[in-house]
């Protein structure tokens, strides 16, 4: 009964809700002193301050006040990972990626026994993994790729049993793909390409039930892949790896008896010489010696012993239930603050908790919500090949933005974040963030609307190159051609000599190529339906290198939640591009877009963003002079500015009856003198 009475007051004082403030504040100063030798980025960690009152950039503490996020991508460190990280008991997401970082990754790193993501890829990593990462018993997700690591892939990793990512792709391994891995029933995803691995591809492996892409492009890999794979489609990669075979797989030759080998299991053989493997020190290694032939020393146990095992068990059994019991009240509480079914939280959303309370419990488990492309789902009608030409993972996403640092960072509004990035192929985009709060609720909508956008082919649109929609993260990203020269509000209220001003001949091919894009999206081509922007305006017209406008954002309506398309619409009436019909009606019509095309005009004519009574006055009364942009110097034809005076007049008149159709409006334009 003492033994019982002392083991629960242990347990009592272990489990205690004590902050352990002080040490970890220390801890973060080391770190950020390691991270960041020249203090540069992470000045806001200064000594003598409370880490979990959101002063510290980019860290973020649970309910106990400890520290359990840090979310420090994209933030141009250069130093190094320090060993004191281990320190941070707590943690269960630490985000370092697209970096400077250099040196070695610190085996200490493996004692965050809590760590659900741990993302180190895109920096200057070097050495080897540790092979004590394998004691990380919740990570789910482990990136390590794009950096300078050597050696091999630890066998460890295959006691990861949470483990759903694992991405060591572009690095410098050389080893065998390790059999252990299909231990991993957990894996969804695992790209080890581009690395210098060699020998077979293991036949466990390859039997991991959750596995839905594997790439190994680009190693020494050789013999017999394993027929199982071929359930992975276009999931599983295997390109330039000349020594691989396998019957049923395009590109690849059927194998030969020499092709079979070792079907199995890693080949022990480098191409150049044998492969010298180390023993993890836990390794079970077995005797010569039978069940039936070896004796027991323990056969008589002490009673000592008895009563040791008894006490470990009722502490474990306290452990255990008051673990349950504490997650289900974290969990709960979580329910009430937070939108459990967002999953990861982004960094931005970070920064919104951090507003809502001081001491915020980040919660990184993957979640069964929002997932309107998840795999296996029905996609309402949308074919896996149309999936498959539009579709963007979302680390292609990441990496083209530096995991979205600020530093691509082209705007914000109130539903969604613009980046500029470049992808792989070295060509510049535009990715537009979306939360998931922001979509259409319904994911059958959803999924239409964003059939609706990649239908869209017209040169004065701008092209929607793919999407990429993130349970994890709870967003949705569009990705669409990255358009040089800015857009036509720039070209607005410019002074002389700037650069910017816009000759009469552009001009008139900028309104022109606009009403072109408006009249395709209303139908006129004859081959769809009929579809309104709902958002035209001076922002949305894109320029590119040759002064072609491009629309953006067409569409877009057709993705977004109600109470956002109001907000926008709101938006547009402040600057004057809503037709007055919809306060009294509520609807938007194409005469609703021909109305804001008509505000354009009158914004390109007078080469002013507000478009006053006095200028719509001039307009009325045919005084050219009065309302064309003085920056051209009287360089325009007077009866052409007169006629697109009167023919914004007419775009903009009161009543939708008496506007003219964009096909007339076309019609108009067709006599005027455009530029090539």
């Amino acid at each position: 009964m003492h033994n019982l009475t002392f083991y629960l007051l242990t347990l009592f004082l272990l489990l205690s809700p004590t902050s352990s403030l002080p040490e970890e504040l220390q801890l973060l100063l080391q770190i950020k002193a390691s991270l960041d030798p020249h203090n540069r980025f992470l000045t806001s960690w200064e000594p003598n301050t409370d880490p979990c009152a959101g002063s510290f950039e980019g860290v973020a503490c649970n309910e106990q006040g400890l520290v359990a996020n840090i979310s420090l991508q994209g933030k141009g460190l250069s130093g190094q990972i320090p060993a004191a990280v281990g320190g941070l008991k707590s943690l269960t997401g630490l985000y370092l990626h697209f970096n400077a970082l250099s040196g070695e990754i610190p085996k200490e790193i493996a004692e965050l026994t809590q760590l659900l993501d741990l993302y180190l890829n895109v920096n200057n990593l070097s050495g080897q993994i540790p092979p004590q990462i394998g004691n990380m018993s919740n990570l789910q997700v482990l990136q390590l790729c794009y950096n300078k690591l050597t050696g091999s892939i630890p066998t460890q990793l295959g006691s990861l049993k949470k483990l759903n990512v694992l991405a060591l792709q572009y690095n410098q391994l050389t080893s065998a793909i390790p059999a252990s891995l299909g231990d991993l029933g957990l894996l969804t995803r695992l790209d080890l390409s581009f690395n210098g691995l060699f020998g077979s591809v293991p036949v466990k492996l390859a039997d991991a039930p959750m596995l839905q892409v594997f790439d190994i492009r680009n190693n020494s890999l050789s013999g017999n892949v394993p027929l199982a794979l071929k359930r992975l489609n276009s999931g599983f990669q295997y390109d330039n790896n000349p020594d691989l075979c396998g019957a049923g797989f395009p590109n690849l030759e059927t194998c030969t008896a020499s092709g079979h080998l070792n079907p199995n299991r890693p080949e022990p053989f480098k191409p150049n010489g044998p492969l010298q493997r180390d023993i993890p020190e836990s390794a079970y290694l077995p005797s010569n010696c039978s069940q039936t032939h070896c004796s027991n020393s323990s056969k008589n146990p002490q009673y000592g012993v008895v009563f040791g095992v008894i006490g470990v068990f009722i502490v474990l059994t306290f452990t255990g239930l008051f673990t349950f019991s504490w997650y289900r009240r974290r969990k709960q509480k979580i329910g009430s603050a937070l939108d459990t079914t967002d999953g990861r939280l982004s960094t931005d959303q970070v920064k919104e908790v951090y507003r809502k309370s001081a001491s915020p419990l980040i919660s990184l488990e993957y979640s069964n919500g929002w997932d309107p492309l998840a795999i296996g789902q029905n996609k309402n009608g949308l074919s896996q090949e149309f999936l498959d030409s539009f579709m963007f993972n979302l680390e292609e996403v990441e990496r083209a933005t530096q995991c979205f640092s600020d530093v691509n960072l082209l705007g914000k509004s109130n539903f969604s974040a613009t980046y500029k990035g470049i992808l792989r192929d070295r060509s510049v985009v535009v990715v537009k963030c979306i939360t998931k709060t922001s979509c259409k609720s319904d994911e059958a909508d959803f999924l239409k609307g964003l059939k609706i956008l990649t239908s869209f082919k017209h040169e004065n649109l701008v092209r929607l190159r793919g999407f990429c929609c993130s349970k994890g993260r709870g967003e949705c990203f569009l990705i669409y051609d990255f358009v040089p020269n800015g857009n036509l509000l720039e070209y607005l209220d410019v002074k002389e000599g700037s650069g910017r001003v816009l000759e009469w001949s552009t001009r008139i091919s900028i309104i022109n190529g606009i009403a072109k894009g408006i009249g395709y999206l209303h139908g006129n081509k004859g081959n769809k339906s009929a579809l309104f922007h709902q958002n035209i305006s001076a922002e949305k017209v894109l320029i590119d290198r040759r002064y072609n406008p491009l629309l953006s954002d067409s569409g877009l309506h057709k993705i977004l939640a109600d109470d956002i398309i109001f907000s926008m619409l709101k938006a547009s009436a402040a600057m004057g591009y809503l037709a007055p019909e919809y306060t009294t009606t509520g609807r938007f019509t194409e005469k609703s877009d021909v109305y804001a095309f008509g505000m354009i005009i009158l914004q390109i004519l007078s080469g002013k963003s507000n478009v006053t009574p006095l200028t719509r006055h001039a307009v009325e009364s045919c005084k050219v002079e009065d309302f064309i942009d003085a920056n051209l110097e009287r360089n325009f034809p007077g009866s052409e500015a007169a006629k697109l005076g009167r023919l914004a007049l007419l775009c903009t008149h009161e009543s939708p009856n008496h506007r003219p159709a964009m096909e007339t409006v076309l019609q108009e334009l067709s006599g005027f003198t455009v530029t090539p």
